[in-house]
């Protein structure tokens, strides 16, 4: 296997693992990121960097940030890089929940990777998910 394979997995494993050992502690965690102005804060398509997302307390008491697929088919991978095994696919119009963004592989421009957690832990590129209400926290 190629160094680069292996480098690849290494650092898939490492992302999932450390989303793993923080999920119990974000559970309980007091950030609540459903309030707010509402519509597309920090949509990355209008501001690249996406926001730094965490900062907003609303009143709904959920924990997720939450966006929209925009593309027909996508690929929810392993890695925030489109190398990685695919994990399973999302569809147009799907509205998936958002663990955090991370930087990685750029896709069309964007260099933002998306955490979901909707059933299992997979990554989707940013550029093809937009974001409903605040952007979400870095990881």
């Amino acid at each position: 296997m190629a160094l680069r394979s292996r480098l690849c997995i290494v650092t898939a494993a490492a992302f999932l693992a450390a989303a793993a050992a923080v999920t119990p502690a974000a559970a309980h965690d007091d950030w609540d990121v459903t309030g707010g102005s509402g519509g597309n804060g920090g949509n990355h398509h209008h501001d690249p960097t996406g926001g730094n997302g965490g900062d907003h307390h609303g009143h709904h008491g959920k924990h997720l940030y939450k966006g929209v697929v925009t593309a027909n088919t996508l690929a929810l991978r392993s890695a925030p890089n489109r190398g990685s095994q695919v994990i399973r696919y999302a569809h147009k119009g799907e509205v998936v929940s958002i663990f955090c963004k991370t930087g990685g592989e750029t896709v069309k421009g964007n260099p933002l990777w998306y955490l979901l957690t909707d059933g299992t832990w997979a990554w989707g590129a940013a550029r093809y998910i937009d974001n409903i209400g605040p952007a979400p926290r870095w990881c």
